[in-house]
């Protein structure tokens, strides 16, 4: 049973808390989190909305054109370039608070949270549908990603929540569907006539829905499949985010920062992707191809695996990625069910403890559990979350590839990450060793699976920090 509820506070939630509330029925309390979730908390509800970041990016842009104009021309005083300077390291500032304010509320719910396992699930949604705050318009609407597209949809099916990641205008713009528009499109046309100029199709959104999204790498699809999907994709962009043409299309109703379907930028005509025809036109068309693509058997036993994988191991047993793939088929894609499989699964909770076949923790996952072990609720005023985590190697919202960042042992358990780890481990350790005792500690946050070993060196430690610090770099809560 001891071993039961580490498994269900480390493996399936983001690690003890002192006012840890499990019952024996370590499952039952689980599932009950998934309906107790809430998807808008106030630090989330509080983030400001889409509207009012796109007004933040526009107001960086006219101000990084004047900038650019001005030098280009050697217009205006040496005062007036360096106050226009200024004001535009000012605006840019402002896009970078909105990100890293969103990071701090991103840990201070994961650190609060009595649904910890639900948590846990937003991140891993998060990260199958990864953006990267790379590129300069996407990093403060990174947050807003997160907290409207990934957060309210994790309870519903599949379907719902591929629409809404990537309907969302941060992956529109991470990956340049909102400048795609149809080479024989109205607007492609209108244009081409009059000016001679030429549009291009994008097509980095669609290889991704299939490669990454749905169906996964290699299972079936090939280059016609992608190039029919980005046609099919034409005509989303984003109201005011941007210059060009389609944006004097919009319809009035339209607000700065949604989601919009234009018609003059969607490629006309039928599509023909997996051996199927689709003829609806518009939006219509994009629609019921994702509507597809949710359901299809290869998106179940892609969405299976990288469930198993993230929960249970490195090399999932085939027996519950076959179990997860039936509910999916059998569901249509209702991702509660398929939680509830999960957590039943015999494989997920092994006993003897198997230490060196746990998953290893991420660098964020780490430091979660150890903040939450320590009792943090509130984040220190010199905490600079954002920095922290580059440093420990996992920028929140920047895993470098459409792919999002990796879930097995290798990725995070190089002597270098190690180390970045013990070095934060003492700081963590310091600011919390006048009122935590590690030696009591200890088999509170790692019941049933605390070696003798580890007892023994925080037993032995030469102060009350460095027995908590080796508590949290111990291999044990490395491992969850």
């Amino acid at each position: 049973m001891t071993i039961a509820k580490a498994i269900a506070m480390n493996r399936f939630g983001l690690g003890h808390r002192p006012d840890y509330g499990s019952s024996d029925r370590q499952q039952a309390w689980l599932l009950d989190q998934l309906i107790r979730f809430d998807p808008s908390p106030q630090v989330v509800a509080a983030q400001p909305s889409r509207q009012a970041i796109a007004s933040a990016f526009q107001s960086y842009r006219m101000d990084a054109k004047q900038f650019r104009n001005m030098r280009k021309n050697k217009a205006g005083t040496e005062d007036q370039i360096a106050m226009l300077e200024a004001q535009r390291k000012e605006s840019r500032k402002s896009l970078q608070n909105i990100h890293m304010e969103a990071v701090d509320a991103r840990l201070t719910v994961a650190l609060n949270s009595d649904t910890d396992f639900a948590e846990r699930l937003v991140h891993f949604w998060s990260n199958h549908f990864a953006i990267s705050v790379e590129k300069p318009p996407v990093v403060a609407l990174s947050g807003n990603y997160e907290f409207r597209a990934i957060r309210p949809h994790i309870m519903g099916k599949f379907s719902d929540l591929l629409f809404a990641a990537v309907q969302h205008p941060a992956m529109l713009l991470f990956l340049d569907q909102a400048q795609s528009v149809g080479p024989s499109s109205p607007m492609a046309k209108r244009i081409s006539q009059r000016r001679g100029k030429q549009f291009g199709l994008n097509e980095n959104l669609a290889r991704e829905i299939l490669e990454l999204h749905t169906l996964g790498v290699r299972t079936g699809y090939d280059q016609s499949d992608v190039t029919e999907l980005a046609r099919a994709l034409t005509g989303w962009t984003i109201a005011g985010f941007q210059g060009g043409p389609a944006q004097r299309r919009l319809a009035e109703s339209a607000k700065t920062g949604d989601t919009v379907f234009i018609d003059a930028v969607h490629e006309p005509g039928q599509r023909r992707i997996m051996d199927k025809t689709y003829g609806a036109e518009g939006a219509d068309q994009v629609k019921a191809i994702l509507s597809d693509l949710a359901v299809h058997p290869a998106t179940a036993r892609h969405v299976a695996m990288k469930l198993a994988r993230h929960f249970v191991s490195d090399k999932p047993p085939e027996k519950l990625v076959n179990r997860l793939e039936d509910d999916f088929l059998s569901t249509g894609g209702d991702l509660p069910s398929l939680y509830r499989t999960l957590v039943e699964a015999p494989e997920a909770w092994p006993t003897p403890w198997n230490g060196a076949q746990a998953k290893f923790k991420s660098p964020w996952e780490w430091l979660v559990s150890s903040l939450r072990a320590l009792n943090v609720r509130d984040l220190p005023t010199n905490m600079k979350t954002a920095q922290l985590l580059r440093q420990l190697g996992q920028p929140v919202w920047k895993p470098g590839s459409p792919a999002g960042y990796a879930d097995e042992t290798a990725t995070w358990a190089g002597s270098a990450a190690l180390m970045r780890r013990v070095e934060l481990a003492e700081r963590i350790a310091r600011r919390s060793a006048d009122r935590i005792d590690a030696r009591a500690l200890a088999p509170q946050i790692l019941p049933g699976v605390l070696a003798n070993n580890t007892v023994e060196a925080v037993a032995r430690a030469e102060s009350p920090s460095q027995g908590l610090s080796l508590l949290l770099v111990s291999p044990e809560f490395l491992r969850r």
